[in-house]
């Protein structure tokens, strides 16, 4: 297996001090090269797993395997690195820096690894999303859509094993959703870049083969039964 988790929790402080769990997931996995959507509500806990998953965020306790290494042991630095040279991560929000063109965007990822920059890769993959013209536009310059697809290159620009997309469609406008979804799944396919997408829409979910509920992972969200009174 390329991801493992096991046991894997996570709660946060409310401003009285009680802790309210977030994530408590018993196990899951994904396979080298595999596609998945984890489907569920807003508040759920969607975006707080990729951040457990590409340690942006530390687990309270459990396992979070990547190619067999246990990640959750590592200092933050450490965690920086791996994510930069085996993860590739798709925000919602795009996260470009605004002052940068799109071509340099996608190089800057490229050192963030420690990395030579590979220009010519770069420029691959910005034609691959369709901007081959607009490689030299600031953000400001390029439409909502468009600034999806350069965030879709930056994320693959070091040829990741996992790319975590986080709701990749919620800020883009309906008639380019499915080709935002389409980009990031072929892109994926073409090189061998295992995809776990997590989303709240029923249409992007119908297009993956494997589509997990994190209700249904998630121990945190699940209620006890109510037992019926004697």
């Amino acid at each position: 297996m390329l991801l493992e988790l096991e046991n894997l929790k996570k709660s946060y402080a409310e401003p009285g001090g009680r802790q309210v769990p977030i994530l408590d997931i018993p196990q899951f996995a994904i396979d080298e090269g595999e596609q998945v959507v984890l489907r569920g509500e807003s508040g759920g806990g969607k975006t707080t797993l990729l951040h457990l998953i590409s340690g942006l965020v530390k687990a309270d306790s459990g396992s979070i395997r990547l190619e067999g290494v246990e990640l959750t042991s590592f200092s933050e630095a450490r965690r920086d690195r791996i994510r930069a040279a085996k993860m590739g991560y798709v925000f919602q929000t795009f996260n470009l820096l605004p002052a940068f063109s799109a071509l340099e965007n996608v190089r800057l990822a490229m050192t963030f690894a420690g990395r030579a920059v590979d220009v010519s890769r770069a420029r691959e993959l910005l034609a691959r999303v369709g901007l081959e013209n607009r490689m030299h536009y600031l953000p400001s310059q390029l439409s909502v859509g468009q600034q999806q697809r350069v965030s879709v290159a930056r994320a693959l620009a070091n040829r990741p094993k996992l790319l975590l997309a986080d709701e990749p469609t919620a800020n883009v406008d309906p008639a380019n959703q499915s080709r935002i979804i389409e980009l990031i799944q072929s892109t994926c396919r073409d090189e061998g870049v295992a995809l776990l997408l997590v989303t709240h829409s029923d249409e992007v979910a119908g297009r993956f083969s494997r589509v997990e509920q994190l209700g249904e992972l998630n121990r945190a969200v699940q209620q006890p039964a109510v037992e019926d009174a004697v």
